[in-house]
């Protein structure tokens, strides 16, 4: 028998590894996800409210434009559909 054993043992603890690598991504991206959001609102929240009124926002709805949700006249705070269409600003 030419195989040593670490050899013979080692495709199996790779598998094991493996297994783990789709879940380990996917709580690698949620944090950093949350990091990113919660940057994104303390750079928000340093603005002014003639700032925050510049570009459409409101103090009250930082958070949830942040987190993607469409706020301004005429929405009803609900996420917008992915329709595939460019937008009018392209």
């Amino acid at each position: 028998m030419s195989a040593s054993l670490p050899t013979v043992i080692q495709p199996a603890a790779t598998k094991t590894l493996a297994a783990f690598a789709p879940l380990f991504s996917a709580c690698w991206n949620r944090i950093a996800r949350y990091v990113a959001h919660r940057a994104a609102i303390a750079r928000l929240r340093e603005l002014d409210d003639r700032a925050l009124r510049d570009i459409g926002l409101a103090r009250s709805q930082i958070e949830a434009a942040v987190h993607g949700f469409a706020i301004g006249p005429g929405t009803s705070g609900q996420k917008p559909a992915a329709t595939g269409e460019a937008g009018p600003w392209t």
